[in-house]
């Protein structure tokens, strides 16, 4: 299979709706291709159903046999592109970077750094007990290993 013609193909159908993206083309030596697309308000399946018509129809199956599976990301995949982070604003992020392992609210993204906002119970500076204390840190997107949404039922 083509991987480079596939790309094209998909990235023509993508062209369509600028609001998606590709994040995700694998194929595999059975000539299956998977095709994972994300998109700035989500994806709906009316589009994963276009680019997977657009696809097939542009590739001979008298020449190659194919199968093709157009879908959009799990919500327990992780984030793999920056537009993703964007979408992302206001929601809880798992961050996971060489200083360790991060919880927080996403709240802005700043000259390629992500703004996480947490609360966390810490001693009193004078006397006995606890108070909660919000805290903000900046992390910069290159140094983040891995990024999942949690989820909060």
């Amino acid at each position: 299979m083509d991987v480079k013609r596939v790309r094209s193909l998909v990235d023509e159908a993508l062209k369509e709706n600028e609001s998606l993206f590709l994040i995700d083309l694998k194929t595999a030596e059975d000539n299956s291709i998977r095709v994972v697309v994300d998109g700035d308000q989500g994806v709906p399946l009316s589009e994963c159903i276009r680019i997977s018509r657009h696809v097939e129809h542009n590739l001979n199956r008298d020449e190659e046999d194919f199968s093709l599976e157009v879908t959009s990301p799990s919500i327990t995949d992780p984030i793999q592109d920056r537009r993703q982070f964007n979408k992302n604003i206001g929601r809880i992020l798992q961050l996971k970077t060489d200083a360790g392992s991060f919880e927080g609210k996403l709240t802005e993204i700043v000259d390629d750094k992500l703004v996480l906002q947490w609360k966390v119970r810490e001693p009193k500076p004078i006397g006995k007990g606890k108070i909660t204390v919000e805290k903000k840190e900046f992390f910069p997107i290159e140094n983040i290993s891995e990024a999942k949404v949690k989820i909060i039922f």
